[in-house]
């Protein structure tokens, strides 16, 4: 449905999205998983024809949307990451504008208004201005607006941050149950677990590039063997690191004011030796646990930090 190529976007002597490929497949819920700066909204903002890119090329069904951007506009819908609400508009005015943009008019407009709003669960609030809206319900709207024209792809650009866990829940569920419904769904997100749970194909970006994509299974393959334990100390040190440093088997050493993330092949064997270098050194384990392998560690793996550094 959706090719990248070559794509690239440079802002001055910034380098946001640096000469990426990947393609959407119809029917997918496709994941751009990346930390704050790596170039997902850019590379959002050059999908949606908002700005054009320094180079590269981008197809909706074959058709080059650079030349063609009126083949993709209708066809899409945009969550923003950033609330585009009028809030001292009701909900269901806001609606009702976004819809007008769109074409949709009269009675067409009121059943759709009416079929949004139920999926969206704010059916009761809708004559309600936006400016009483909690958080998460601003989040519900903002992705009702972009459904009303029934697009054929959603983009939707971090569509949780900064809001409740329930509301939080409500969001993917929305995600899934889109999808069971035929939609195409191109997800943007720095939450590993989010793209986990919804995605079927992954990109991670890092620094404006495509490190690594597949399915989450093909991605944990790349360190597939590898396991971690974390440990919580009082304290960690530069000392502390180094000694286990030292140690055969392990591959790479996270620490924090409190905590290690110690990875390697067989890392359970390594556990009793680990522990014994830990209080040689005059540290205190407070608590210790087994982590499997995710898209963090993978992240971890391909960058030597983790998602959120």
């Amino acid at each position: 449905m959706l090719k990248v190529e070559n794509l690239a976007k440079y802002f001055s002597h910034i380098k946001a999205v640096d000469g990426i490929d990947f393609q959407v497949r119809e029917g997918e819920v496709f994941g751009l998983l990346g930390p704050n700066g790596a170039g997902k909204s850019t590379t959002i903002s050059l999908i949606s024809t908002l700005c054009p890119p320094t180079r590269g090329e981008i197809l909706y069904r074959d058709k080059s949307i650079l030349k063609e951007p009126g083949a993709l506009r209708q066809k899409l819908g945009i969550v923003p990451q950033d609330i585009a609400l009028y809030p001292t508009l009701t909900g269901y005015q806001n609606l009702s504008f976004w819809g007008g943009l769109y074409g949709i008019r009269g009675r067409d407009l009121k059943q759709r208004i009416e079929e949004v709003a139920g999926i969206i669960g704010i059916h009761d609030r809708l004559k309600d201005k936006v400016d009483q809206y909690s958080g998460g319900m601003k989040r519900r709207l903002n992705i009702g607006a972009a459904l009303l024209h029934r697009p054929e792809l959603l983009i939707m650009d971090e569509p949780t941050v900064g809001i409740d866990p329930q509301s939080r829940k409500h969001i993917l569920d929305t995600v899934l149950e889109l999808n069971r419904q035929g939609m195409t769904i191109l997800y943007t997100s720095h939450y590993m677990e989010e793209v986990e749970y919804l995605c079927s194909a992954i990109c991670i970006m890092d620094q404006g590039k495509i490190i690594a994509s597949g399915s989450r299974d093909e991605l944990v393959d790349l360190i597939k063997g590898q396991s971690q334990v974390a440990l919580k100390l009082e304290e960690t040190g530069p000392d502390l690191v180094a000694q286990l440093e030292k140690m055969e088997g392990i591959e790479s050493i996270k620490a924090g004011e409190d905590e290690i993330i110690i990875s390697g092949e067989n890392i359970e064997a390594l556990l009793a030796p680990i522990v014994s270098r830990i209080n040689e050194t005059g540290h205190h384990i407070l608590a210790m646990g087994l982590k499997k392998p995710n898209l963090e560690a993978v992240f971890l793996h391909l960058t030597g930090k983790t998602l959120r550094d």
